[in-house]
């Protein structure tokens, strides 16, 4: 039997996966009066005289809003937030296990732009932050840049979450094969969501999170080929990425504007490359070829093309890029420290702590394996302090 067809199994008898469970057990009249009327208007009185008191007296301080409109989830496409559900259930079970965080599946029945902000907003006081999930580039882009005055933390996991585990493994690789971060030359084939924050992130790579330092060069590339600044069929979001990338202006297809590349990054589809291309790539490539579920190239065939280092999306091969070594970790964090959003500085000092956790550093071993527990408290507390740095 399949993963699929034990994971239909479960869902049907779990009926989902997450539920309610209360905190204070009603046995009494006395628990009753406390935890329902007369006794819960003192805390609301309390809340209407200061707003702020929200966070202390409600589940605002550790609840956090999976949002999702179903236009992108995982590899299966827009499939609509009916379908969506088991998705953003899952990633709720994820919150509570790694990072002990109450997180809801709030799957919208709507693909506008602007109904998905006007949601957000009227939902936002139950919330201490909300964590964007599966929407299709470039609606996020904007639905999370037009949140980011709730006063609460919103991050597009899909965006950061990937970059931030992606900035780990390659800080890692980079000491496996002895060649400094910000010397690194990078393609990343996709221009979506992922594509986009990973390009942004890698121009911080500098090894003390308090400074931005970018990467020697990134060149992204869409299905047409590297964006360059003589293509006129560039939408804004891909117009925006030539003002921090490409900066020797390469045309070409992406097998092209692979040689003499130091590092490979796919958040793309499967099978785009063989060992040839990773041939013309500089000595010891990084390949981290992260489309699920096949890669962009299988791990064999980029080793055998001379990649020294290779990653994945997929748990069945070592250095696995997951964005669970994160995202809870950085909401736990930024829910402590009571931030009002997270920082780019915030992102980068989650990395850092993401690859310093990893012990024994070698080419089958970049990243912590998604199952260690410390992972997440070890980012929350980077997160956090990076937080009240910039408070």
């Amino acid at each position: 039997m399949d993963y699929g067809e034990r994971s239909l199994i479960v869902h049907e008898q779990l009926r989902g996966k997450i539920g309610v469970t209360s905190k204070l057990p009603i046995e009494t009249q006395d628990d009753l009066s406390v935890a329902y009327t007369p006794g819960v208007a003192a805390p609301c009185e309390e809340i209407a005289k200061n707003p702020h008191r929200a966070r202390d007296l409600t589940l605002k301080r550790n609840a956090v809003a999976v949002v999702s409109d179903g236009s992108a989830v995982l590899g299966l496409g827009n499939i609509g937030p009916l379908a969506a559900i088991p998705v953003m259930e899952g990633k709720a079970v994820l919150f509570k296990e790694y990072a002990n965080i109450d997180a809801w599946p709030i799957c919208v029945d709507t693909q506008d732009t602007e109904e998905i902000i006007t949601t957000v907003r009227a939902i936002a006081p139950v919330f201490g932050g909300v964590n964007l999930e599966d929407i299709a580039a470039p609606r996020c882009f904007e639905v999370e840049d037009r949140l980011q005055d709730l006063g609460i933390p919103v991050f597009h996991d899909d965006q950061h979450g990937t970059a931030i585990v992606l900035l780990a493994a390659m800080l890692n690789a980079a000491k496996v094969v002895g060649k400094d971060p910000a010397d690194l030359k990078i393609v990343i084939n996709g221009a979506g969501a992922a594509g986009t924050a990973i390009a942004k992130l890698l121009q911080c790579i500098d090894q003390d999170p308090t400074v931005c330092t970018p990467v020697k060069d990134v060149i992204v590339c869409d299905s047409k080929g590297a964006i360059h600044r003589g293509r006129d069929d560039l939408n804004p979001q891909k117009q925006e990425l030539l003002k921090f990338s490409n900066r020797t202006d390469r045309a070409g297809t992406l097998q092209e504007v692979l040689e003499g590349m130091d590092v490979f990054v796919g958040v793309s589809k499967g099978n785009l490359l063989d060992r040839t291309d990773i041939e013309r790539m500089a000595n010891d490539a990084i390949i981290l070829a992260m489309a699920n579920p096949i890669p962009e190239i299988m791990p064999d065939e980029a080793k055998a093309g001379g990649a020294a280092v290779v990653g994945t999306g997929r748990s069945d091969f070592p250095n696995q890029v997951n964005n669970v070594l994160a995202f809870p970790g950085i909401f736990r964090g930024a829910l402590d420290a009571q931030a009002a959003r997270i920082t780019p500085k915030m992102k980068i000092a989650a990395a850092h702590a993401l690859a310093e956790a990893v012990e024994n550093i070698s080419a089958d071993r970049i990243l912590p394996t998604p199952l260690n527990s410390s992972i997440a408290p070890r980012v929350a507390r980077a997160v956090a302090a990076a937080a009240e740095k910039e408070a």
